[in-house]
């Protein structure tokens, strides 16, 4: 089962209870949302992914009526729960990038430890694989890719060596290119972890949906209101603070990490891969102002 990442940090902010409305924005397996509806209140799952609201659905099945699923992407959050008819939200949460269960699907194309085909789409009927990419977009704009979402140093040495060798097919023969294409020695992480997290961020335009999805999401709280966003890289975690930041200055929200928070190492020990996850939130501290806008730093 997928653990979700800083469960007990994300209720303490959230502050759940019987009658109270939340949105997980990205629902996946339902970790988070399960926390929220023990506790009593009414949760909307959103995700772009039908193998995992799948999973959430099933998973979510005792809680009978408290819990409605919707498959979408949160950057058109407005769009996708003003069927519903919800009054003001007293929460609502954004855990970014990929999940477990994608990067767990060698087929999904996710990971360089596994075979798989270069695809990373989030939503499987999105258009744009990371195959697409890969063997398509010119020389100079994968080296600008890898560097813009992946902060690659070496993104032109790797963009050559893929201009060259492709097509390329597989994430095996992607991951192996670029660790011959990268300088010998001792490496803190695999060579292909910015590849492949630069080819993922701009397959699933993860940056552009976060910066649509942030004003969105505080449009929607209620005065009192508090939006969680547990970030993984620099990228994502820069865009939050700054919208928050930004939100602050302009008397709309109330930032109530300092610093954003990170996993204790208990939780780490249980779960390695929340090691990069970092955790901002704000309580929305008036409404009837116009809505925060969202920097493109």
């Amino acid at each position: 089962m997928h653990e979700p990442v800083l469960p007990t940090e994300v209720v303490g902010f959230l502050d759940p209870g019987p009658g109270k409305r939340y949105v997980d924005a990205t629902v996946g397996a339902g970790g988070h949302t399960a926390a929220l509806l023990a506790r009593g209140a009414f949760v909307v799952g959103v995700d772009q992914d039908p193998y995992a609201l799948a999973l959430a659905r099933e998973r979510l099945s005792p809680f009978g009526d408290r819990v409605t699923l919707v498959r979408g992407n949160f950057r058109d959050l407005r769009a996708l729960l003003a069927p519903l008819g919800l009054p003001a939200l007293d929460g609502i949460l954004l855990d970014l990038g990929a999940s477990s269960l994608q990067f767990d699907a060698p087929d999904r194309g996710f990971s360089f430890r596994a075979e798989g085909p270069l695809d990373m789409r989030m939503d499987p009927d999105a258009p744009t694989t990371a195959a697409d990419l890969v063997n398509g977009l010119p020389e100079p704009d994968l080296a600008r890719l890898l560097w813009e979402y992946g902060e690659e140093r070496y993104g032109r040495r790797i963009a050559r060596a893929i201009v060259r060798a492709r097509p390329l097919h597989t994430t095996g023969e992607l991951a192996s290119l670029v660790s011959r294409a990268y300088p010998p020695g001792r490496h803190r992480i695999h060579p292909a972890t910015r590849t492949f997290q630069a080819l993922r961020i701009a397959v699933n335009d993860e940056l552009g949906a976060l910066r649509e999805a942030l004003p969105a999401a505080v449009s929607l709280l209620a005065s009192g209101g508090v939006l969680c966003v547990i970030s993984f890289h620099s990228l994502e975690d820069r865009i939050v603070k700054h919208f928050l930041r930004e939100g602050a200055l302009a008397g709309r929200l109330e930032v109530l990490t300092k610093k954003p928070i990170t996993p204790a190492e208990e939780e780490l020990a249980r779960n390695p891969r929340a090691r990069s996850a970092k955790l901002r939130a704000a309580r929305v501290s008036e409404v009837g102002l116009p809505p925060a806008s969202c920097p493109r730093s």
